[in-house]
């Protein structure tokens, strides 16, 4: 911390020294809130709705919505929500990041602005990085919700096109960014509005905010082909990544390195856990499916099992990264 920054502060103490009242506000009701029986508890919710509808914003609403709903997590869960939990789901609530780690309670922080922004009665999505945390999150932190009175949904690759609208239409969808994303591609190409499972897009959280809209909008989502004919580019993608020769890079500050002519097929960035491949590995690739350039919008899907392929190689470590338990990943 530089000089200036120990005297007037950083950007973010001055963010905190404005949301730190709000908190304040939310740790004022707890007394209050602990003598209210299950039943009353329950009924913030309609009664929320009600001041929301009659012209109270959200941000009005928060610090009993808040209040509401680390009683209820107590009740439900055993689980309470401190101070700090509370400050980033204020921070959520904004629209901003908050960085937590492992053991924090991110699962937790979520439920307070999810919770107030349910109440305006539009759909909250809480995007998970894969199909075990969103199901895991949505039955542990689901049962906190439906004891105040929301419903909750569940859309993972399990979930069958006829299901998913009722799950879009809950109060709180948990869902990965995946399926999200490719059931609003799906929407978009809808003939009829009765195919639209979606209703729209109010307020979302999510998990992994750099690894979900960083890394991994690195790689588009493409809705093409047949079945058999993706599987047979999986198999293909596989057997040529399989050969190359792969260049690990654990600081990416010096790019300079990166862009020499380095006797390897694709590079590996530990740091943002990316690959990519070098001039002689797109020339491989070209070679090995008979491609003119790689980089032609038409082989964008060829291109897109290619990243996944040399990722799989090149950063994902089983028991690590992914577990393979009965046969399935």
């Amino acid at each position: 911390m530089g000089f200036l920054d120990k005297i007037f502060g950083t950007h973010s103490d001055h963010e905190l020294k404005r949301i730190r009242p709000i908190a304040d506000k939310v740790d004022a009701l707890e007394e209050e809130y602990k003598k209210l029986t299950d039943a009353q508890l329950r009924g913030k919710t309609d009664e929320f709705r009600k001041r929301y509808q009659e012209g109270e914003t959200l941000d009005d609403l928060l610090p009993e919505a808040f209040a509401t709903m680390r009683e209820a997590a107590w009740r439900v869960l055993g689980m309470r929500h401190y101070r700090v939990q509370v400050i980033g789901g204020i921070v959520l609530h904004q629209g901003r990041i908050a960085e937590m780690k492992t053991g924090e309670g991110k699962t937790l922080v979520a439920t307070l602005p999810a919770y107030l922004n349910a109440i305006a009665g539009k759909g909250v999505h809480i995007v998970t990085v894969n199909d075990y945390l969103a199901k895991r999150d949505s039955e542990w932190m689901g049962k906190v919700y439906r004891f105040l009175g929301l419903t909750v949904g569940l859309v993972v690759h399990a979930v069958p096109p006829d299901q998913r609208k009722p799950m879009y239409d809950a109060d709180i969808t948990y869902g990965t960014n995946n399926e999200f994303g490719f059931d609003y591609l799906r929407d978009n190409m809808a003939i009829y509005k009765n195919r639209m499972v979606q209703r729209g897009h109010f307020f979302a959280i999510v998990d992994e905010v750099d690894s979900i809209l960083i890394d991994e909008a690195r790689t588009p989502l493409i809705i093409s082909g047949v079945g058999e004919k993706s599987t047979q580019l999986y198999d293909m993608a596989e057997m040529f990544a399989a050969r190359l020769k792969k260049f690990v890079v654990v600081e990416t500050d010096d790019k300079e390195e990166e862009a020499t002519d380095i006797d390897a097929d694709y590079v590996v960035d530990e740091k943002s856990k990316s690959c990519t491949l070098t001039a002689r590995g797109i020339k491989k690739a070209e070679e090995f499916f008979h491609l003119d350039n790689l980089s032609d919008p038409e082989n964008s899907t060829i291109a897109h099992h290619i990243n996944q392929a040399i990722k799989a190689h090149g950063i994902m470590k089983r028991d690590v990264d992914y577990v393979v338990k009965d046969g399935e990943v």
